[in-house]
């Protein structure tokens, strides 16, 4: 497996490479690990330690934020619904997120973040790089706490599609929506799903054997030098999530090899890595965590390593498609009992099915509120990054690529953190998943990526070729 790029040279495995810390534990709220104030070994100038003075305030006004806790749905609500015969709406109502508080007063924490927007403002003026992403990211995170206040109301699904996009929008003024991007990949893929050849693997690890497994493997990856933590939980959805430093299993989930490999790149690599590099940031260290609008950009970077490095597979790429699916069918007023019945259709199990849904319905209600619309970045996000990096290729700035890994980026802000980086404020990422620390090879591969859909495929050719 290839090593992970590092700023102190690549570390070569040998038998004495220790493995990573494992803790089997409950699910807890862990806090960011700054990076060390020096940079490249220095002290900090008067510029510098006001730039991360104001970054270390927004990264702690945030750290009570969290989205995917606040907006879940526990495990009698599942027991509920398979008890009804799945014939039944789970019973979640505006109540059920009332009787679950957030752990911060809303009002008070957005005055904290428009404080610290205006002080932005005032000490660095409205033009500065790096105040420039910290002030969106403040205004971004009152959006954040608007979201949360607004579980279970119609507003909720109005701002999901605000800070995460919806499955009408396209890419370009009139190109397919990416509603129509989950059409088209379904259609290609339900024939795939035909073959034998590709059939899914059965699961054959429980949580425990996978946490062994994927240790070792993220072990080549970050050597010793990160304290990485799995651990085992009952709370959430996917079966599996990364946090700050740890990656989280479900403990009931069951897992093939193909599964690990996958886990390994968009968790690790990707997830878990630019997580890393984020803290490692000695100045700006808000780039450690991600608002909504770093989504797009992170789960895009992660679903492409995963088809650079040949992790995916078509069942993967097929749950994508089909989540964008059930996000269109519940933002055309389909409940959740509709959309249960599309996967289930779609030859999920029930437990699938459900999960889905969940995902779907999670922070709205189960009938007439919209969705949560979060499952769309993982393939818009693929778009998105696929069609900047054959830019930057034909444009020779593939060097800027890395950049993206230097924490918690947004792919819109590569211009802003390229000038960063021209000043010294942006430290290089230190962990760098394979396909994307060969450069030369990823340049190779796009300069014909860049040209590949000007040539079709004639009928005479498609006659030849075709087999069925």
């Amino acid at each position: 497996m290839g090593k992970a790029k590092r700023a102190d040279g690549p570390r070569e495995g040998n038998a004495s490479t220790p493995s990573l810390k494992i803790h089997v534990e409950e699910e807890s709220s862990l806090s960011c690990a700054h990076a060390p104030p020096g940079h490249n070994g220095r002290k900090l100038s008067t510029y510098e330690e006001l730039i991360r003075s104001l970054s270390d305030r927004v990264v702690e006004a945030q750290q009570p934020i969290r989205i995917l806790d606040a907006i879940k749905w526990e495990d009698d609500v599942e027991h509920a619904f398979f008890a009804a015969g799945c014939r039944e709406l789970p019973p979640v109502s505006r109540d059920y997120y009332l009787s679950r508080p957030l752990p911060f007063d809303p009002e008070q924490k957005r005055r904290e973040f428009l404080s610290i927007e205006r002080d932005i403002r005032r000490r660095l003026g409205k033009h500065n790089a790096a105040g420039q992403i910290m002030t969106r990211t403040c205004a971004e995170y009152r959006q954040v706490v608007d979201l949360l206040v607004n579980r279970g109301t119609p507003a909720f699904a109005a701002l999901s599609e605000r800070l995460y996009g919806g499955s009408a929008d396209s890419f370009h003024a009139g190109d397919p929506t990416l509603a129509d991007l989950g059409r088209m990949l379904s259609g290609s893929l339900d024939n795939l799903a035909r073959d034998a050849q590709l059939v899914p693997d059965e699961p054959v690890l429980d949580a425990g054997e996978a946490m062994h497994v994927l240790s070792e493997r993220l072990t080549g990856f970050f050597g010793d030098s990160a304290a990485v933590r799995i651990r085992l939980s009952d709370g959430i959805v996917a079966d599996a999530a990364a946090g700050s430093d740890y990656i989280k299993l479900r403990r009931d989930a069951r897992f093939t090899l193909r599964d690990i490999r996958l886990l390994e790149v968009h968790e690790g690599w990707v997830h878990l890595g630019t997580t890393l590099n984020g803290q490692n940031q000695p100045i700006c260290t808000f780039l450690s965590k991600g608002p909504p609008s770093s989504t797009l950009t992170q789960e895009g970077l992660a679903v492409l390593t995963e088809v650079l490095s040949f992790a995916s597979h078509p069942a993967r790429v097929r749950r994508l498609a089909h989540r964008i699916q059930g996000v269109a069918l519940a933002e055309s007023g389909a409940d959740f009992l509709d959309v249960y019945r599309f996967f289930q259709g779609a030859g999920y199990s029930p437990r699938e099915s459900y999960q889905h849904c969940v995902r779907i319905f999670r922070g709205s209600l189960p009938a007439g509120c919209g969705p949560f619309t979060k499952d769309l970045c993982y393939s818009k996000g693929f778009v998105h990054l696929y069609n900047f990096m054959r830019l930057a290729v034909s444009r020779g700035q593939v060097r800027r690529l890395p950049l993206l890994f230097c924490g918690k980026t947004n792919l819109d802000d590569i211009q802003t953190l390229a000038l960063l980086a021209e000043e010294g404020l942006l430290a290089p990422p230190r962990y760098l998943p394979p396909p994307f620390a060969n450069l030369q090879a990823l340049a190779a591969w796009l300069c014909y990526a860049n040209f590949l859909p000007s040539f079709g495929i004639s009928a005479k050719q498609e006659k030849k070729w075709s087999t069925g």
